[in-house]
């Protein structure tokens, strides 16, 4: 399966090729494993493209990602490909939200999610991050809060000291994630 997707995912992809590919994935034993592992490899446009497959596969299926969940938690912290990390965030911000299916709800409570908390800031206050991961961030923090909160005061600080720094984009999604917090 990985040699295939490795020769799938070479060359450039069209949305279209990747919601095949997410599919096709979907339906293999251990595929979304071997997608997370691809999304570290060595080459970065097959890591980013296997984060964008992957992305899709939980958008599309979540319950056939569910099994890898914690995998994929467990490797969160360890994605250095830029691109890769805005469909990681993507997928944990996603992961991490309100209404979500019972299951993630009970995995992720059950899971020590200080490491993904602390790349999440990291990641929130890096200069080199491109605003769409940190949106992400911004939008996983939030959602952690409920978990820990004193993510609350910390995050409130944090986008004072940012959103200066950052772009208008970012300033509007600070803007909505302070009206999550007021609740």
């Amino acid at each position: 399966m990985k040699e295939q997707l490795i020769e799938d995912i070479k060359t450039t992809l069209s949305k279209t090729k990747v919601d095949l590919l997410a599919q096709i994935a979907a339906k293999q034993a251990n595929a979304v494993k071997d997608i997370i592992d691809l999304t570290f490899h060595p080459e970065e446009q097959i890591g980013f493209r296997a984060a964008w497959i992957l992305e899709n596969i939980y958008t599309t299926n979540p319950q056939v990602f569910l099994p890898f969940l914690p995998y994929f938690l467990s490797n969160f912290s360890r994605q250095d490909n830029l691109s890769a990390r805005r469909h990681f965030g993507k997928i944990l911000a996603l992961i991490t939200k309100k209404n979500v299916p019972q299951e993630t709800k009970v995995l992720l409570e059950n899971y020590d999610t200080e490491a993904l908390v602390e790349t999440s800031f990291a990641w929130l206050i890096d200069e080199n991050v491109p605003v769409a991961i940190k949106s992400h961030c911004l939008n996983i923090l939030a959602n952690f809060s409920v978990k820990h909160p004193w993510i609350k005061n910390e995050l409130l600080e944090t986008m004072d000291y940012l959103v200066d720094k950052e772009s208008i984009a970012f300033f509007a999604k600070v803007k909505q994630i302070r009206k999550q917090l007021k609740h």
